[in-house]
């Protein structure tokens, strides 16, 4: 068993996978620490580079999605790959954040005096001001609407042990599964513990959905939409 695996969801990023598995190298020390390269539904070389550039690299190993059903989907099934691992987790394939964070996560999981009843993620610093408003704005709305306190939703990475992975249900196929995860872990009762991660810009390829105005737009309105079917099936536990 291993002691973390982490999950990164690739989706078109055969630029970045070199980058990625050359700087996870420099931080995977540890031979209980492992990286999962999930290919989800990728249309480019990225199969073809992840074959050439795997076994190089005795910490990662790779799965794929045959067709992209959205990044929550890519997840959950990079989840169920590495469930038998004792902490599991996912972070970004762009690589605007360290690779060291996982580590810095599972330092903090094994300092901790219960390290099963903990979630650990990032918080981003660094960013651009308009993307830090658009952050809070979004923030202060599932906060206010959901009840907890659910800020940078979608920083990285997000590390917790097996057993909180096997609680969940019908998580989204989108994006909304970082608000998924984390309103979760609040819900259930879970130590919180957020730590600063330096973000930076992308080296290579381009983000999937954070292009536009229109964009965002669309990444609000699906957000919004999943909060409202979220209350309503806890409504509905409760009930």
């Amino acid at each position: 068993m291993k002691k973390l695996s982490v999950v990164i969801p690739c989706y078109n990023e055969a630029e970045n996978i070199p980058l990625i598995l050359e700087r996870f190298q420099a931080v995977c020390t540890r031979s209980d620490v492992e990286l999962l390269i999930l290919d989800n539904g990728s249309t480019d070389r990225s199969p073809e580079i992840i074959s050439q550039q795997l076994p190089s690299y005795s910490f990662a190993r790779t799965t794929r999605v045959p067709v992209n059903k959205g990044y929550g989907y890519g997840i959950v099934q990079g989840l169920q790959f590495v469930s038998d691992s004792e902490y599991i987790g996912w972070t970004h394939a762009d690589m605007q954040t360290d690779p060291f964070d996982i580590i810095r996560a599972l330092e903090i999981i094994e300092k901790n005096s219960n390290p099963q009843d903990i979630y650990v993620k990032g918080q981003r610093r660094g960013r651009p001001l308009f993307d830090n408003f658009f952050t809070w704005g979004m923030s202060l709305f599932e906060s206010i609407y959901l009840g907890g306190h659910l800020w940078d939703i979608n920083a990285q990475p997000n590390i917790f042990h097996q057993s909180f992975f096997k609680q969940w249900s019908h998580p989204p196929d989108d994006f909304s599964l970082d608000l998924y995860a984390l309103y979760l872990a609040e819900r259930q009762g879970l130590k919180l513990h957020r730590f600063d991660v330096e973000f930076s810009k992308r080296i290579h390829g381009t983000s999937k959905w954070n292009t536009s105005l229109g964009a965002k737009w669309k990444f609000i309105k699906r957000t919004v939409d999943f909060s409202v079917k979220l209350k309503q099936s806890l409504r509905d536990l409760s009930g």
